[in-house]
This record gives C-alpha cells, structure tokens and sequence, in this order.
C-alpha cells in the first residue's frame, strides 16, 4: 500500500512541477484578469513548496496539497488563463 502511495504522490508532484512550468499567463498583465492568473499561479507553486517541505515524512498530505495545487492550475487552464506552452496532456482541455 505505501509504494502505491508514494508512486502517486510522486507522480502528482512531477505533473504539478511540469504544469507550471508549462503554462503561461494567457492575458495582458495590465487587464483585470491578471489578477486571478498570479493568485492561481501563488496558490500552485506555494501547494508544490509545501508538499515538497512534507516529503518524504508524510505522503498522504503532500499528495493531498499536490492534487489541490495542481486543481488550481488546471482550472486556471480550463478557463482560458493560462496557455499551454509545455505537455498539453497533464491538462484536461
């Protein structure tokens, strides 16, 4: 059961870590929008700091916080905030 665990975990993190580094910030950063781009942004990235920080003590939680970043950048995607620039497939568009 922990192999599965940590495999996911893992996983989640290396497909959070690839999301955000294959996505950008879709409109001007002088409109209104940017505002939630740079609040989805923070939330993702600070999620992969702390599930990171948990590792290797605690993988239920940072797979929890990974999965949680990862929702915000997907959404962010789904809703036209960001561009693909990297793996179109760690998105659901």
């Amino acid at each position: 059961l922990f192999e599965k665990l940590e495999e996911k975990t893992l996983r989640y993190e290396r497909m959070l870590n690839g999301a955000l580094a294959g996505s950008v910030p879709a409109p001007d950063a002088e409109t209104g929008c940017y505002a939630a781009v740079e609040k989805i942004r923070e939330t993702a990235e600070r999620a992969l700091s702390v599930g990171e920080d948990m590792l290797p003590e605690d993988y239920v939680n940072a797979l929890a916080v990974f999965s949680y970043g990862y929702g915000w950048l997907d959404c962010g995607v789904r809703s036209g905030l960001f561009q693909i620039t990297g793996d179109r497939h760690l998105f659901t568009i």
